[in-house]
């Protein structure tokens, strides 16, 4: 029988990976643990895939079930019945679709970039022109690298260096800083000033017959969308959990390629220097991921192996890829720090920190740079489109302004140093309140807003949901090395028959559909299955004991007094009941889930509670499956929009394609949100195309979407409405963490009296101290918001605020 070389490279590792953890398991098998029993004991005995037969769950949650699961973050069974009842369900998604039905605020169109004048304005305006230094002198093309610092390129594509000559490649001697002198530039570089004709001042004119720029191409047609006033309702989707500086984690060297670099996609575009030297044959982490031997290294501009949706050490959201999701109709971008700081140290290649907290300022200094980098190629100081915000009105502002909202968040496994060591007589924690006090505070002048509690490992503020699989048993020893105790993982038959921690020993599994198997992946190169003794674990479902601790809670308290948004992916059940418990007694509606890491019993609930739920994107059949079902969770209480969570750069496998011979495959190029038009997208010599590539790279999340919309059939309009409404949805949830009230007219019981609302909203208010002092109102058209009060005989009253352009009130009306 013929047996692929990928299927016998996991073959092989499958079987190593077993023996290796049943030898450590004949070592050590903690008290604290049940052994393994009935048939799961026989067959791990036999050498066999494990059997979970004890409860009947013997259902796989590989790919694609944990790709497109309702739940990554523990064990669902597919015989239960959802914990909500068919009634509600029913009614939830008909209040759904009444929302549907409303109108829709007035949009308009910004341009890209601002249109070139003859003559620049200013030292940065020079970005992606063309120029004569001299009239009548040869043209040069300006390449921006930082703020008002240019590559200066002639007709035949070469540099302008500092020495007067021409170099093939750009280097900081060919790097020109530009000053101005009335409507004079001088451009000097390592100190040298540039001089033409005895001339170092120069009048710049725009120019045609400069040569080009490498550079990966957007493939959208037409002007971003903006609202006509910075306080209305936004449209636009959102990605609520992605990880945009991956490039400086796990040490620095785990992956490869970064968002941009100053000379652009030829050096930002490279594979690791490890994968580079063996020509793609020693990349031991692709090679573990995709079960491949090798792969091609080279990136720009041939991109023949990667990026792609399984390769997780590649760069996959590169900022011209990003760009293509804005110009399509993104306006929410989560950009998670993140760090793991057990497997950092063990991965033997690295150049940074494995300190978690060094890690994540170091990420969060690169988003300032890319902020500024993309400030540079637009032409100045804050024209660029990606805008770090850092509260709801903001955000607001800047998406009706046609950008994309960037908001900062955090994803550990050990925040503020936040870990601890089994010891005898108990837990020995490394951090107390006044340290975590310290450190958030520091984190949230950087502009962190949506925070996790852990991440890998246990820690000293709550117990982990684990991982399963072959990323199971590596994560779990690193969580021995890093808390000298194992997952106390125990039986649990939860009320809803499926809402439980992560199944441990299931079928090992490297493929890349597995959850997170980068971890899984990162372990097995570092030779960590060799440290430590595993422990088996009794019948499933499995539940971890640790829960939220009283570190936890006072972080908790701490994030929910300064207003952030609190995302318990990740954590145990029961750390994660005790989080929404502690979050429910505060009535605090500052809760998401951002990428499916949360259980069926939570997402009910952080709705309730006024929250946000994005799932894990993962294949479009799959998301969109997940939509339908979280539409009966919806609470009429509150605006209802839908994201998704990328989960982009090493961490989470993309979406696969479906096929260019489906029915019902993406025609392109396909008419976006308001009119764009979405071709093809082009990267080098790499033309995309999401039929056959899949989610290859962040720059076909629009042609995901549009296939998502295929996918759904009649509620195709339905689906891609909701997404549309999710910017709008993320927006209010945030609204509310900062103590803004619910609107009164899906909540009758936060209605004023008329007298009293008049009082509160008279003339000369402005939107932000409305918002507190009437709540969010039900619609925001334009320069109208609508609003319900009462009577003194409880009737209801509708009105209308009418604001003025800075935003202050300047009239109350009933309809």
């Amino acid at each position: 029988m013929h047996t692929s070389p990928r299927r016998s490279i996991r073959r092989l590792v499958a079987a190593a990976l077993v023996a290796s953890a049943l030898v450590a398991t004949a070592l050590v098998l903690p008290d604290s643990v049940a052994p393994a029993t009935g048939a799961l004991r026989t067959s791990l005995e036999a050498g066999s895939t494990p059997a979970l037969a004890d409860d009947g769950h013997d259902h796989d949650h590989g790919d694609p079930e944990s790709k497109n699961a309702i739940s990554r973050g523990g064990t669902v069974s597919a015989a239960t019945e959802d914990p909500t009842s068919r009634r509600e369900a029913r009614d939830a998604a008909a209040y759904v679709a009444s929302q549907r039905r409303l109108r829709d605020p007035r949009l308009t169109t910004v341009p890209v970039r601002p249109k070139r004048t003859r003559t620049p304005a200013n030292r940065y305006a020079m970005a992606g022109g063309c120029y004569t230094l001299l009239r009548g002198g040869e043209p040069v093309r300006f390449r921006a690298t930082r703020l008002g610092s240019y590559l200066l390129i002639d007709r035949d594509r070469a540099f302008l260096a500092a020495d007067g000559s021409r170099s093939a490649q750009p280097s900081p001697s060919t790097e020109w800083v530009a000053t101005q002198a009335g409507r004079r530039m001088r451009l000097t570089a390592q100190g040298r000033a540039l001089t033409v004709d005895d001339k170092s001042s120069f009048r710049l004119r725009v120019a045609r017959g400069c040569p080009g720029y490498a550079e990966s191409q957007v493939g959208v047609k037409g002007r971003p969308h903006a609202g006509v006033t910075p306080f209305q309702e936004v449209r636009g989707y959102v990605d609520a959990h992605t990880h945009g500086m991956a490039f400086e984690f796990l040490g620095g060297a785990v992956h490869c390629g970064r968002p941009w670099h100053p000379y652009g996609p030829e050096l930002a575009l490279v594979d690791c220097p490890d994968h580079s030297a063996t020509d793609g044959y020693g990349a031991a982490l692709e090679t573990a991921l995709g079960g491949k031997p090798g792969h091609d290294p080279v990136g720009w501009p041939t991109f023949k192996d990667w990026p792609a949706p399984e390769s997780l050490t590649h760069e996959g959201t590169y900022y011209k890829w990003l760009e293509r999701s804005w110009r399509a109709g993104q306006r929410i971008f989560v950009n998670l720090l993140v760090e793991n700081n057990k497997l950092c140290e063990l991965y033997p290649l690295k150049k940074n920190s494995c300190d978690d907290m060094d890690s994540l300022r170091l990420q969060a200094k690169r988003m300032y740079e890319l902020q500024d980098y993309i400030d540079a190629q637009a032409g100045g100081p804050g024209r660029g489109w990606y805008r770090i915000v850092r509260s709801p009105w903001q955000a607001r502002r800047v998406i009706n302004a046609g950008k994309l909202a960037v908001v900062m968040g955090i994803e550990t496994s050990v925040p503020f140093g936040c870990t601890y060591k089994k010891v005898p007589t108990g837990d020995v924690n490394q951090c107390d309140p006044a340290g975590i006090d310290q450190q958030l505070d520091e984190m949230h002048e950087l502009g962190v807003r949506q925070m996790e509690l852990v991440n890998k490992f246990d820690n000293a503020l709550s117990g982990v949901a684990g991982d399963n699989g072959e990323t199971g048993v590596v994560v779990n020893a690193a969580n021995f090395l890093e808390t000298a105790s194992y997952w106390d993982m125990r039986h649990c038959e939860p009320a809803d028959g499926e809402s439980a921690d992560k199944t441990q020993l299931a079928a090992p599994d490297i493929s890349a559909g597995q959850q997170d198997a980068l971890f899984g992946a990162v372990g097995q190169v570092s030779g960590l299955l060799n440290l430590a003794a595993l422990p088996l674990y009794g019948t499933p479902m499995h539940c971890n004991t640790r829960g939220l601790t009283g570190l936890g809670a006072h972080l908790v308290d701490r994030l929910a007094d300064k207003h952030m948004l609190i995302d318990p992916d990740h954590m145990s059940v029961k750390a994660r009941d005790a989080l929404l418990d502690r979050l429910e007694a505060r009535r605090y509606p500052g809760a998401l889930s951002s990428h499916s890491w949360s259980t069926p019993d939570a997402y009910p609930r952080i709705y309730a509670l006024g929250g946000y739920v994005a799932p894990y994107a993962g294949d479009s059949t799959g998301f969109v499956a997940k939509w339908r079902r979280h539409l009966g969770w919806a609470d009429e209480r509150y605006y209802f929009g839908f994201g998704y969570g990328a989960d982009i750069n090493g961490l989470g496998a993309q979406g696969n394609p479906r096929g260019a011979d489906v029915p019902n495959p993406v025609s392109y190029p396909f008419t976006g949100f308001n009119g764009v038009k979405v071709a093809k997208q082009r990267a080098g010599q790499r033309v995309y195309d999401l039929n056959i590539d899949g989610v290859a790279q962040y720059g076909l999340y629009p042609d995901w979407i549009e296939d998502i919309s295929k996918v759904a059939g009649a509620e195709g309009d339905a689906i891609k409405d909701d997404m549309l409404r999710g910017a709008e949805a993320y927006l209010q949830t945030w609204e509310r963490a900062e103590g803004v009230a619910a609107d009164s007219c899906r909540n009758p019981g936060l209605r004023k009296k008329v007298s009293r609302f008049l009082r509160l909203a008279r003339p000369g208010t402005s939107t932000k101290r409305l918002l507190f002092r009437v709540g969010q109102p039900y619609e925001r058209l334009g320069d109208t918001f609508t609003y319900c009060a009462r009577t003194g005989g409880d009737r209801k009253v509708v009105l209308r605020v009418e604001l003025g352009r800075s935003g202050r009130v300047v009239d109350v009306r009933r309809r």
